[in-house]
């Protein structure tokens, strides 16, 4: 028998309600055994997915004034008989409700159980219980959409029509290997190649997707790098629309970076801040300066900064050969004083499209900035229609092995290869497609996941 379980579902902190849930077979038992009604009675029957009024009580003290709801299996999140158990938030009152709950018998619940259960008894499948994490974590409107799209089986629909078709494809094959032979005959290649054909250019649509979908998942890894003195902490002040960095004319003020996250048109940005890149001789200010290097290497998007109110020098040449490689955006900052740098330098090496005159303290260019990060991302403006968006690191993975599974097949179906020898392949892309929605999975992959959840989702 399954154990039962219970966690505290909310967040722990100053609240008006905190939610304790419960679910498994002894349930209901054990939230009789512990709620009596607004009466001061022991409830005999239950009302399904009704709120009781009442109080939650350890024999004969009142632990806590509460609403209380019954679910019945199969109707419910796990397909578990369960408990909801609302009662006055903060700390100590949820607390003491689980304390109680699990002296009667119930087990305090592991990170992501009840999701867990919800997947193992059919309820949501792998891809759905994921998108349920994220809808938790989304931190903008566009990404709690993207993960809305993908917990109402968007994902899952096209994973299943995917398999449909690769199912259509082995058993062609598996019937010219075990029939064929006997009727003296060869199946036509031209359906299986033109199936393995509609499943790669579907594929191939998903995939494309994918980074689009990182993107609203995880948002823009943003840095800001320049020269001490150039702007980077008032940009980021700016952008935030407070002080968050401490802005100052000593050079090397910032020696760590700053992390804030903005949301951009739907899109969480995270700005980074980074020390100053300049040769210093201070040795914490030198951690700082690798520090902003290596970050560089990591970053989706990098905002270089230049102050063109001095002549660019040895420092300006250098951080331009950092990023003249990578996805940036250049602001040519402090235009409000008399300009002295060789802009020309400059537009010899980035687009000019990329490129934005910008005066900080006259807050002259920070909306072109904007307008620049969602014109190199998302070609202006951030459109999500119905189709299936692909945010799942492991999603794309795994998508990516079964579009090399079913490309080898198909090339080899080409070459004249027999039929019996596509077959590996065909059966690797039906079970790795499979892995996305959990029809085949290893344990360990599946802990891995779920250890990703809060205790009580």
């Amino acid at each position: 028998m399954e154990k039962t379980i219970a966690a505290i579902s909310t967040a722990i902190g100053e609240a008006g309600i905190g939610i304790v849930r419960m679910t498994g077979p002894k349930s209901h038992d054990i939230a009789k055994d512990v709620f009596r009604n607004f009466k001061g009675n022991v409830i005999e029957e239950i009302n399904n997915r009704k709120l009781q009024y009442g109080h939650i009580v350890d024999e004969d003290i009142v632990v806590d004034e509460v609403l209380i709801a019954f679910m019945k299996n199969p109707y419910t999140y796990t397909r578990e008989d369960m408990v909801e158990i609302y009662c006055h938030g903060g700390s100590i009152a949820v607390r003491k409700v689980l304390n109680l709950l699990l002296s009667k018998g119930a087990f305090l619940a592991e990170r992501g159980e009840f999701t867990k259960r919800a997947f193992l008894n059919g309820r949501l499948d792998l891809s759905q219980a994921e998108a349920v994490i994220d809808l938790i974590d989304a931190k903008t409107d566009k990404s709690y959409e993207a993960s809305l799209n993908q917990l109402s089986g968007g994902l899952r629909d096209e994973i299943k029509e995917l398999k449909d078709k690769i199912l259509d494809m082995l058993t062609r094959v598996e019937f010219s290997i075990n029939f064929m032979e006997d009727l003296q005959d060869e199946l036509p290649v031209q359906p299986v190649l033109d199936r393995g054909d509609e499943v790669v250019a579907i594929i191939d649509r998903l995939l494309n997707t994918s980074n689009k979908g990182r993107i609203l998942r995880e948002g823009i890894r943003t840095v800001i790098v320049g020269k001490p003195n150039v702007g980077k902490s008032s940009l980021l002040n700016a952008i935030l629309k407070e002080n968050r960095a401490i802005v100052t004319d000593i050079p090397g003020t910032t020696r760590d970076t700053i992390e804030e996250y903005i949301d951009l048109g739907g899109v969480s940005i995270k700005l980074i801040d980074t020390a100053g890149i300049r040769d210093t001789e201070d040795v914490v200010e030198s951690i700082g300066v690798n520090k902003s290097i290596s970050l560089i290497e990591s970053a989706d998007l990098v905002i270089g900064i230049f102050d063109m109110s001095s002549e660019l020098d040895e420092e300006d040449v250098k951080i331009i050969e950092l990023l003249k490689d990578r996805k940036s955006i250049i602001l040519l900052n402090k235009h409000d004083l008399k300009v002295l740098a060789d802009k020309e330098k400059i537009y010899e090496i980035f687009d000019k499209n990329n490129i934005i005159d910008m005066s900080i303290v006259e807050n002259r260019g920070i909306k072109e900035l904007e307008q620049a990060i969602l014109d190199m991302f998302f070609d202006g403006e951030i459109k999500l229609t119905d189709d299936t968006i692909v945010t799942n690191v492991r999603h794309t993975h795994l998508l990516t092995q079964a579009k090399e599974s079913l490309d080898s097949c198909l090339a080899d179906i080409r070459a004249g290869y027999p039929l019996d020898a596509v077959e590996i392949d065909l059966r690797n892309a039906y079970t790795l497609l499979g892995e996305i929605t959990g029809e085949s999975i290893a344990d360990d992959v599946l802990d891995k996941i779920f250890n990703d959840f809060c205790i009580g989702k």
